[in-house]
């Protein structure tokens, strides 16, 4: 059986645990370096970036993550998780001095999309998910600003809107909270990478 750690600083760590778990992964809350043992994969949930980062350096979690994640270990980060996940960050002063997860080449920018009041949900073509159009959760989300050579764009909001998915190998990233909805597909793709990987 599959087993997923789900990094449980803060955050929607039991919508997460409950979507994987209904898909048949056996899920589990990550706090410490050692809890990653026997992972085949991990989610980076949504919550506040600089808090997560704040609670993780105290036991060195995202230093250990990181080294797995450049080892091949799948991660998918969603929201706050896709921040901690970005090589580079715009207006992420916070961050300074706090270790992330790191890997994915791209510039990501916190709040772009605005406060709690400009939260929203926008219907999205996904590239790799067969069906309908996700129906996206975004609260207090950021944008993918930047990408890399090898990042591949997965979604935007609207045909020339801000990047709000990709996927850079085993790495998987969205800007959006895709564990808010009733829609599995997303953690079902995870799952499919996780298992060719």
């Amino acid at each position: 059986m599959t087993t997923i750690g789900v990094v449980a600083l803060q955050g929607a760590v039991s919508e997460h645990i409950a979507m994987l778990t209904a898909l048949g992964a056996q899920a589990r809350e990550i706090r410490t370096p050692e809890q990653l043992r026997g992972v085949d994969g991990v989610v980076l949930p949504g919550g506040e970036s600089t808090a997560m980062a704040r609670a993780a350096a105290k036991v060195g979690l995202f230093e250990e993550l990181a080294v797995r994640r450049a080892a091949g270990l799948p991660v998918f980060g969603t929201c706050a998780g896709l921040i901690l996940l970005a090589e580079r960050v715009k207006d992420g002063q916070a961050l300074t001095g706090f270790a992330t997860v790191g890997g994915l080449d791209i510039t990501a920018r916190r709040n772009a999309f605005g406060g709690q009041l400009a939260s929203f949900t926008a219907d999205l073509r996904v590239t790799g998910l067969a069906g309908p159009d996700f129906p996206a959760v975004f609260i207090r989300a950021p944008q993918v600003v930047e990408i890399g050579p090898d990042v591949e764009v997965l979604a935007r909001t609207g045909a020339d809107g801000p990047v709000v998915a990709v996927r850079q190998g085993p790495l998987l990233a969205t800007s959006f909270h895709p564990e808010l909805t009733a829609d599995d597909r997303l953690h079902r793709y995870f799952l499919e990478m996780v298992e060719a990987a």
